[in-house]
């Protein structure tokens, strides 16, 4: 098996030999490839295309690839995080003729072997999940927090004239947009992590972070809007990503939008105003992504429906953020 020189090799799981696989760390000379292996991935929102080259750059992330015949047939990334003692798993992939094969879980092991050599600091493997989780997964992983998923579709020129009128009616005040300092402080109080964050949880744009300095540090290099309700002692806090473009069409362009607290009204007010934000220089499409406390889920859905006019894409889901021991 294969690995780059950099990088000292542990022992590696034994792979049936049937499979033939050879595992290697991801380049930019590999990105068409992997594209075309992910085509259609995540019902055409993939975030992959716009965060490939800064993966590669990450200091402690490792993008790696499974080969077959030495093609690209699966894609898995691992970081580094919470003083070192942590792996965050995303980024999952396999070749659609190349699932339920075994290809995953053979991926996941080396990987796993691969942290373990280069991070002997790391304890915990931490990932997020959108599907049903059974009475398997809970033998394996711990459930963190969750969170419920609202994913709605507009035109970015509609919700700019409903928001306009919006605005006329409104009383409430604008939710306060924080700069990395006060972010940064805020979101390490002992007030938000333990009234605002589900069980002291940051979860930005399907990443899970703990409350800690040097995640702050990694958070505060992303294109992120930080907003609370009140900048001394919150009650409802939200991140929002910048709007990126997305492989579903020409001119569609996702939206994500991570709330914590349990008050409708701010965070309604909160997600009114990351819409404002980041939909005023737009043209064409939005997916807009809300991650929220499960039990606001139908009642934003129903203000999304009556008062916005936008279309509900799928019903209830939710992202279920779990860890378990680094074996």
């Amino acid at each position: 098996m294969k690995i780059d020189s950099g990088l000292s090799s542990p022992t590696l799981p034994e792979s049936p030999p049937q499979m033939g696989l050879q595992f290697t760390m991801a380049t930019e000379e590999d990105f068409e490839e992997i594209m075309a292996m992910s085509q259609d991935i995540y019902g055409g929102l993939d975030y992959l295309p716009t965060r490939y080259s800064t993966w590669l750059q990450e200091p402690h992330r490792m993008v790696i690839l499974a080969r077959k015949q030495g093609k690209v047939i699966a894609l898995e990334s691992v970081c580094v995080i919470d003083d070192g003692e942590t792996v965050l798993v995303e980024g999952l992939r396999v070749a659609p003729q190349e699932r339920g094969k075994g290809v995953a879980g053979v991926l996941l092991r080396f990987c796993s072997q691969l942290v373990k050599a280069r991070f002997p600091k790391v304890k915990v493997s931490r990932l997020t999940r959108d599907d049903q989780l059974g009475p398997k997964d809970f033998q394996k992983y711990r459930l963190i927090t969750k969170q419920g998923i609202l994913l709605v579709r507009f035109r970015a020129e509609d919700m700019k004239l409903c928001l306009a009128e919006l605005s006329i009616s409104e009383n409430a005040a604008e939710a306060a947009l924080l700069d990395p300092n006060d972010a940064h402080r805020l979101f390490l109080s002992s007030v938000v992590m333990r009234d605002v964050l589900p069980n002291a949880t940051i979860v930005q744009d399907w990443q899970p972070f703990k409350p800690l300095a040097s995640n702050m540090a990694i958070l505060a290099k992303k294109n992120i809007d930080w907003m609370v309700d009140d900048a001394r002692c919150p009650t409802v806090a939200s991140l929002c990503t910048f709007p990126f473009r997305v492989p579903i069409g020409d001119d569609w362009y996702y939206l994500n939008i991570d709330i914590f607290g349990k008050d409708l009204e701010l965070v309604q007010q909160q997600f009114l105003a990351h819409l404002r934000r980041h939909t005023a220089t737009l043209k064409g499409y939005v997916m807009c992504q809300v991650f929220l406390d499960p039990a606001l889920w139908e009642l934003l859905a129903e203000f999304c429906r009556n008062t916005l006019g936008v279309e509900l894409v799928k019903g209830y889901t939710e992202q279920c953020v779990v860890e378990s021991d680094l074996m």
